[in-house]
């Protein structure tokens, strides 16, 4: 792909003048040392001697010259950063935890906690991820709330109103909850070979963060880990929102139409990720719990 071959050889451009930058900073000092090896050689038993009757001065020298400056400033060297773990329900290093579900209803089963490394998935365990989001309990409840406010609405006048017209506008909720999450969430990954789930970035600012999440609708991981275009959610979506035309009214199935679902779907899960991604700081500053 055009975009992943030009990133591809930026990488490797990068890489290489770097290693010849190093190359030209280490001849110097290399040769140096070679040249001065040769002159310590004929001190070296001098010094010996001179350590043997100053032992003292030696065990006061610290290891290195950072730990003098730290003693001197009063600064302690920076943390370890926390270690990364493959268990899914593992607490991040900031003491925060993506839950399975978000206010013990809505499902939350695709989101990964902060310093967090999971193995690749296989195709099955894709399609599972899509289906548990499709057709969990939940998933009916929320539908019903959403038939209910675009029958308000009138968003499709052709469903009508009452009982059947509510019923009508329920199944098509359904219908395009189940569209998505097996587009974006299965077919998507399975063909592009990318991760359907959502890695939690927890450090940094609110603005940072808001940002990373806005942006995973665009950017994903590869099945090996690599940052790359979020073909899955792009592609995947937009084929759901023509798939759709197929069970709505026949007005419209238009390119206006598809488009705008598009777009719409892409807002509304780029909505979802931010909320997500600040979602295990609410849990633990409002309800106490990781």
């Amino acid at each position: 792909m055009p975009f992943c071959f030009t990133h591809q050889l930026r990488r490797t451009g990068l890489m290489i003048g770097t290693a010849l930058l190093i190359a030209i900073a280490g001849v110097s000092p290399n040769l140096r040392a070679q040249h001065l090896n040769t002159d310590t050689s004929s001190t070296s038993s001098s010094n010996e001697s001179a350590a043997l009757t100053s032992p003292r001065l030696s065990s006061d020298l610290p290891d290195a010259p950072s730990a003098l400056l730290d003693q001197q400033s009063g600064q302690t060297p920076a943390p370890t950063p926390a270690q990364q773990t493959n268990n899914p329900d593992a607490v991040s290093a900031n003491g925060t935890q993506q839950t399975k579900r978000i206010l013990g209803i809505m499902p939350n089963f695709s989101a990964v906690s902060a310093d967090t490394k999971l193995p690749p998935q296989t195709a099955k365990e894709k399609f599972i991820l899509a289906g548990k989001n499709s057709f969990d309990y939940s998933s009916f409840l929320i539908a019903g709330i959403q038939a209910g406010f675009a029958m308000n609405g009138d968003s499709y006048p052709e469903f009508h109103q009452g009982l059947k017209g509510y019923g009508r506008y329920y199944w098509h909720t359904l219908a395009d909850t189940a569209d998505e999450n097996f587009w974006v969430s299965g077919l998507g990954p399975i063909l592009f070979h990318q991760d359907n789930r959502f890695y939690t970035l927890g450090h940094g600012g609110f603005r940072k963060r808001a940002w990373y999440a806005a942006t995973r609708v665009l950017v994903t991981r590869q099945d090996d880990g690599r940052a790359n275009f979020n073909f899955s959610e792009v592609i995947g979506s937009g084929a759901s929102a023509g798939v759709s035309t197929l069970y709505y009214p026949t007005k419209y199935r238009t390119w206006t139409k598809v488009g705008q679902k598009w777009l719409t779907s892409d807002i509304i899960d780029g909505a979802n990720f931010t909320f997500k991604e600040f979602w295990p700081d609410i849990n633990k500053k409002i309800f106490h719990t990781h």
